[in-house]
C-alpha cells in the first residue's frame, strides 16, 4: 500500500507541466457561470477518452433548480463564441442553453461510492493587461474581455482532470465507485443544487470538494472546523411611474425612492445574538434623467448567515423590508432568486483523516487547524445532502503563495501547487476504496 503512494506521488509530480498547460488554456478562454461551453466540451471530451462513463447536459444539471440563469440571447452568444473558440461538437451541443456541468462515472465493483467535486467557472472580471502580470505576459491572459478566472477555478479544473488520469491508472486496485463532478456556476452560488436535485450526490458515500487558498507560509494543505457563511442572493426590482419632475411630479410613483427606502432599512436589519449575519446592497441601478420621476430600479442584494437559519432570519427580513418599501412608494417589487447556499461544515472524522494520509501517506504539511472558514461555498449543498442519509463529506484548501488577491483583474496562482491538490483527492480515494476509514 505504501507504494501506491508513493506512486501517487511520482504520477502528481510528473504531470506538472499538463497541469500547467491545461490551466493556462482554460484561464485563456474563460467562461463564466452556465456559459461553460467550451470548458465543459474540453473536460467531456478528456474524460470520456481515459475511459470514464461521462454524463452531461440536462442528464447532470436538473434545469429548474438552476438559479441565475442568464437570458437565452446571452446563453446563444456564448455557445457560438465557444464554438469559435475550439469548442468540441457533440459534447458543446449538449451544454447549450446552461447545461454546462459534467460527471466521469468510473465503477471499479463493490464498494463505497466517492464524489469529488471540481468547480469551472470564471468571473464577471476584465483582467489586467500590465507587463506585470503573469498571464499577460506570458499569452495566457483572458481573451474574452469582461471575463477572468480570479478565483482559482481554472486551476481547480485542472486539478481534476489530473485526479481522473490517477485514479484510471489505479483502477484495479480500487473497489468501489467514482464520480467526479465538474460543477458550474459556483461564483454567485448557483450550481450546486441543480446537481444535487437531479439525485447524483443521493447514493454517495463520501464528497470531497477543495478550494484553492492564499498562504504566505510553507504550509500545503489547510482543514477548518468551522462553518462556511449560507447565503442567499436576490435581485430587487421596482416599478413605478414617470412623470415630468417640475410638471407633474404627483402622477408619478418614485422607484428610486423605494431602492433608496429600501437600501437604508437592509442595512438596518437587527443583528442576531445567535451568530454572525451579513447583508451587502451591491448596485442600484435607477432613473433616466433629472427632470424625470424614475420609474424603474434594481438592487442587487445579498444576505448571509453564520448558520443556514441565521441566513434565513435575514432573507426573511430583507424580503418584507423589499416588498414593503415598494408598497410606501406606490411601486410593485420584484424578487428574483439568483443564488443560494446553505452552511458547510465538514465531518468531524473526516478532518482528522485527511490531516493524516495528508502528513503520514503524502508527506504534505497541514496547518494547524482553524475555526473560521468565512465566506460561502455552493458545494455545501453537496455535503448537507450526503451527510443527510449518513454519508460523509470534506472541504480542504490548498495552500499557494497566490498574487493580486482572489476576485480582482491582478489574481494569478502558482501553477506548481497544483499537483498538490492531485495527491490529496488521489490519496483519499485510495485509501477509500481499499478498506480504509475515517
Amino acid at each position: 500500500m505504501e507504494n501506491i503512494y508513493e506512486e501517487i506521488i511520482y504520477q502528481a509530480d510528473s504531470m506538472s507541466q499538463q497541469l500547467r498547460k491545461t490551466r493556462r488554456d482554460l484561464h485563456k478562454y474563460a467562461e463564466q457561470g452556465w456559459c461553460e461551453v467550451r470548458t465543459s466540451s474540453l473536460i467531456a471530451s478528456r474524460l470520456t477518452e481515459l475511459g470514464y462513463h461521462v454524463l452531461t447536459g440536462s442528464d447532470v444539471c436538473f434545469g429548474p433548480a438552476r438559479m441565475g440563469l442568464p437570458s437565452d440571447g446571452q446563453l446563444e452568444a456564448e455557445y457560438q463564441r465557444a464554438i469559435s473558440q475550439g469548442a468540441i461538437q457533440p459534447f458543446a451541443q449538449r451544454a447549450k442553453y446552461g447545461y454546462t456541468g459534467v460527471i466521469g462515472l468510473l465503477d471499479c465493483g463493490n464498494g463505497p461510492t466517492v464524489a469529488l467535486r471540481f468547480d469551472i467557472d470564471a468571473l464577471g472580471v476584465s483582467e489586467d493587461d500590465s507587463a506585470g502580470h503573469l498571464p499577460n505576459a506570458e499569452g495566457f491572459r483572458s481573451v474574452n474581455n469582461g471575463t477572468m478566472h480570479a478565483c482559482g477555478h481554472d486551476g481547480h479544473t485542472a486539478i481534476g482532470l489530473g485526479v481522473a488520469e490517477i485514479l484510471l491508472n489505479l483502477k484495479k486496485h480500487l473497489h468501489g465507485k467514482i464520480k467526479l463532478i465538474f460543477q458550474p456556476a459556483e461564483e454567485g452560488v448557483r450550481g450546486a443544487k441543480s446537481i444535487v436535485e437531479h439525485g447524483h450526490l443521493d447514493d454517495v458515500d463520501y464528497v470531497i470538494g477543495n478550494h484553492i487558498n492564499e498562504s504566505q507560509d510553507n504550509f500545503q494543505i489547510s482543514l477548518t472546523t468551522g462553518a462556511t457563511l449560507s447565503s442567499t442572493k436576490m435581485d430587487i426590482l421596482y416599478r413605478g411611474t414617470a412623470a415630468h419632475a417640475g410638471a407633474s411630479p404627483e402622477k408619478g410613483k418614485n422607484a428610486m425612492l423605494a431602492a433608496a427606502t429600501a437600501v437604508l432599512n437592509l442595512h438596518a436589519i437587527p443583528r442576531n445574538s445567535q451568530g454572525g449575519t451579513y447583508i451587502n446592497v451591491g448596485t442600484l441601478h435607477a432613473g433616466s434623467g433629472r427632470n424625470v420621476v424614475c420609474d424603474s430600479a434594481k438592487l442587487e442584494v445579498e444576505v448571509r448567515g453564520e448558520t443556514t437559519e441565521l441566513n434565513a432570519y435575514m432573507e426573511d427580513y430583507a424580503r418584507r423590508i423589499a416588498i414593503s418599501a415598494g408598497e410606501m412608494h406606490g411601486c410593485s417589487c420584484e424578487i428574483t432568486l439568483m443564488g443560494a447556499t446553505e452552511s458547510l461544515e465538514s465531518s468531524p472524522d473526516m478532518l482528522d483523516y485527511c490531516e493524516k494520509i495528508c502528513r503520514e501517506k503524502l508527506g504534505l504539511s497541514v496547518a494547524p487547524l482553524s475555526s473560521k472558514a468565512g465566506g460561502s461555498e455552493d458545494f455545501a449543498y453537496m455535503v448537507n445532502r450526503v451527510c443527510a442519509h449518513g454519508g460523509k463529506g470534506l472541504f480542504f484548501n490548498t495552500l499557494a503563495p497566490c498574487s493580486g488577491g482572489f476576485h480582482t483583474k491582478s489574481f494569478d496562482l502558482p501553477e506548481s501547487f497544483l499537483c498538490n491538490g492531485v495527491k490529496v483527492f488521489c490519496g483519499l480515494t485510495y485509501n477509500l476504496l481499499t478498506g480504509g476509514r475515517p
